[in-house]
C-alpha cells in the first residue's frame, strides 16, 4: 500500500496554469515520488481545477518532506485561486489490458451520519464498475487520510482509462453507472449519501502513475 496526494489547482489564466505546471512538474520529479503526474486538465471536468497533480510514494515520510514546497509555497502563490485534494492510502487493482492514456480522479463526500453499512455497500457498488466498464485499466478505491478543499472528503475513486472515448462513452454512459451506482449520488432516490459537490477531474497520462 502507498501513499498518495492529489491536487486540484485552479488558476488566475492560461499563462499562469502552463507556469504551475512546469514549476510542479519540477518539484514533483525531485520529490522522490515512485509515480509523478502534472498535467493540466482536459475540456470536460466539472469542479476540477485547471491542473492536476498526483504524487505516489512509499511512505507518508517522503510526503511530510516536501509538502511545504508543494502546499506551502507553489500553491500558495496569488496566481491559484482554489485548490481541492486529499491525501490517502492505496493499492491499484488491474482492470482491463492496454495501456491508461487518461487519468481520472473523483473526490466525494459521504453525508455524516451514514451507517457503516451503507458506507460500505457504498464502495461495493463503486468496485463494480471496474468489472463492467472494460476501458478502465487501472483503479484504486480509497478513503481520504486528509482532505483540502471545498469539503472534507471521505473518498477518492480513480481510474486510467485506455483513452479519452472510454471515459467519456463506455464508463460514463454505460447501463451499472447510470442504473445503479448513480442512486447514490442522486438526490431525488432514498438511498443518497453523496449530497455535496464532487470533484470530478481528469487529463492526460503518460506516466502509468497507478502502476
Amino acid at each position: 500500500m502507498t501513499f498518495n496526494v492529489v491536487r486540484l489547482v485552479d488558476t488566475a489564466d492560461e499563462t499562469a496554469r502552463d507556469a504551475l505546471v512546469e514549476r510542479l512538474g519540477a518539484e514533483a520529479a525531485a520529490s522522490g515520488a515512485r509515480g509523478v503526474l502534472v498535467e493540466p486538465t482536459l475540456p470536460g471536468v466539472r469542479n476540477g481545477g485547471d491542473v492536476l497533480l498526483h504524487l505516489r510514494f512509499d511512505h507518508r515520510d517522503n510526503w511530510d518532506a516536501v509538502a511545504h514546497r508543494v502546499d506551502g509555497q507553489l500553491l500558495a502563490q496569488p496566481d491559484v485561486r482554489r485548490v481541492n485534494g486529499a491525501t490517502y492510502h492505496g493499492s491499484p487493482v488491474a482492470g482491463a489490458g492496454g495501456t491508461g492514456g487518461i487519468y481520472r480522479t473523483l473526490l466525494l463526500r459521504v453525508a455524516p451520519g451514514t451507517t457503516a453499512e451503507r458506507v460500505e455497500q457504498f464502495e461495493d457498488d463503486l468496485r463494480l464498475l471496474p468489472r463492467y466498464v472494460r476501458s478502465i485499466h487501472t483503479w484504486q478505491l480509497s478513503r481520504v487520510d486528509e482532505a483540502v478543499g471545498t469539503s472534507p472528503w471521505t473518498h477518492v475513486f480513480e481510474q486510467e482509462f485506455t483513452d479519452f472515448e472510454g471515459l467519456m462513452g463506455p464508463y460514463l454512459m454505460h447501463p451499472i453507472h447510470w442504473a445503479h451506482v448513480d442512486r447514490w449520488f442522486d438526490p431525488e432516490c432514498p438511498e443518497v449519501i453523496i449530497r455535496d459537490r464532487v470533484c470530478h477531474s481528469f487529463c492526460h497520462n503518460t506516466t502509468a502513475v497507478l502502476a
